[in-house]
């Protein structure tokens, strides 16, 4: 499996706040206390933090789910719950986070920011919030709300300044070894390069820039030909592309049209890639076959539409001082690449009404009911407690639910299930 990944799809998971509380205040010489207990605590987010140490997303292909800590109960006392500890997650530089089922983009970790990408749920209210004048000893608290649940994409574009672009083999990966301290894998055959590679380039005493050697684009590439199509991503970051063009004649290629097919892929795949500025870098100079015509007839249409047109031989070094000093003037006075836009829209929360809550009866004669109002409700009983059973009830009356199990027809003394729990019904 290759060292390099830029694509992953992760699961995240937000810790459960904790549940408030039931305690009442017990203390010597101290009649009738009161309610006393506390709030459960928060649940743990996912939070995503940018990491310049980071060049893959390989640890991604071995841990898919992350899931942050859930809130602490309650006590009493009035004491809260502890809060959930946020999850970070590493990524590198340049990550884009899109949410997998809509593929909007949630956020650009290029910005340096930290990301939350699931927030933790709220803790639940101990029963001292539940205190009136007519119910002085409640025994019942609300439960901590569950963390939010997605599913994301990560997807790794490269923070190069300068992207070295071209068909396989044309000296790509011998000119950024030639340049920085980067040994990539270097062969004679078609792609050598099987992902992106990464130097630094120092120019001269603080002054440095990045440069990447992006797999070799063929035609056909933005429609998911050869292996560049997987690595075109990577060039939107570049600032400023070196456009290497093999003009030995040793393969039979027409070099001019090498740039034309490149081009047009580059256009293909996102149209503002193919205006971003280029140099041409006329490599293997120095095993010219055809006399130089190739080389004249790529320098005469590459200068008509005005692209800085250099001669090289990465594998002598012949020129490459020149290449640097060119990238570093350009790149003083070029703009840095803006990040990718969030176009991720939060979906409206469907929160369930009584009008939702689903009932049936069964074959012999039991009455289920079910649905998400029920389970918030119920899940703040306390079905031991008289007092508290009598809350739940009145709650169903209020909202209907008893009158729409009337209009359908129960009995008097018919069996209501909901859930776990299971009462006779009485008029």
């Amino acid at each position: 499996m290759s060292s390099f990944v830029d694509k992953a799809r992760i699961h995240l998971h937000a810790g459960k706040g904790g549940d408030g509380a039931v305690a009442f205040h017990r203390e010597k010489y101290i009649a009738a206390g009161g309610p006393d207990g506390g709030d459960g605590g928060r649940g743990g987010s996912v939070v995503f933090i940018p990491d310049d140490n980071m060049t893959t997303l390989m640890d991604f292909q071995y841990k898919r789910k992350y899931t942050a800590a859930d809130g602490a109960n309650g006590q009493g006392k009035r004491c809260a719950g502890k809060d959930g500890a946020d999850l970070q997650v590493r990524v590198p530089r340049g990550t884009l986070i899109r949410d997998t089922e809509s593929g909007s983009i949630m956020h650009d970790m290029s910005d340096g920011k930290p990301f939350v990408a699931a927030k933790g749920g709220r803790g639940g209210w101990g029963n001292m919030h539940f205190a009136t004048p007519t119910r002085q000893v409640p025994r019942f608290a609300k439960p901590g709300l569950p963390g939010e649940i997605r599913d994301v994409t990560l997807e790794l574009k490269l923070l190069a300044d300068v992207g070295l672009i071209g068909f396989p083999n044309v000296g790509k990966s011998t000119l950024l070894s030639v340049v920085s301290k980067a040994h990539p894998k270097i062969a004679n055959y078609h792609f050598t390069t099987l992902y992106p590679n990464l130097g630094v380039v120092y120019v001269d005493e603080g002054s440095s820039f990045v440069m990447a050697d992006i797999p070799g684009i063929i035609e056909g590439a933005s429609e998911g030909a050869g292996l560049g199509h997987d690595f075109l991503r990577h060039v939107e970051r570049c600032r400023l592309l070196i456009h290497v063009v093999d003009v030995s004649g040793s393969e039979g290629r027409d070099p001019v049209e090498d740039f034309t097919i490149i081009n047009r892929e580059l256009r293909a795949y996102q149209p503002d890639l193919a205006d971003r500025l280029q140099i041409v870098a006329a490599n293997k100079c120095d095993i010219i076959t055809d006399g130089g015509e190739a080389l004249g007839k790529l320098r005469r249409y590459v200068e008509g539409l005005g692209f800085p047109f250099l001669e090289l031989s990465a594998a002598t070094h012949q020129g490459t001082a020149e290449l640097i000093r060119l990238c570093a003037e350009k790149l003083s006075a070029l703009p840095p690449i803006a990040p990718f836009e969030a176009d991720y829209v939060e979906p409206e929360p469907i929160l369930e009404t009584p009008e939702d809550v689903r009932i049936e009866k069964t074959e012999d004669g039991l009455w289920l009911l079910e649905g998400e109002w029920l389970k918030r409700v119920a899940a703040s009983v306390n079905f031991s407690d008289y007092e508290s059973r009598m809350f739940f009830d009145r709650c169903l009356r209020k909202a209907g639910i008893y009158a729409r199990l009337e209009e359908m027809g129960i009995q008097d003394g018919e069996t209501v299930c909901i859930y776990d729990l299971m009462f006779d019904f009485r008029y």
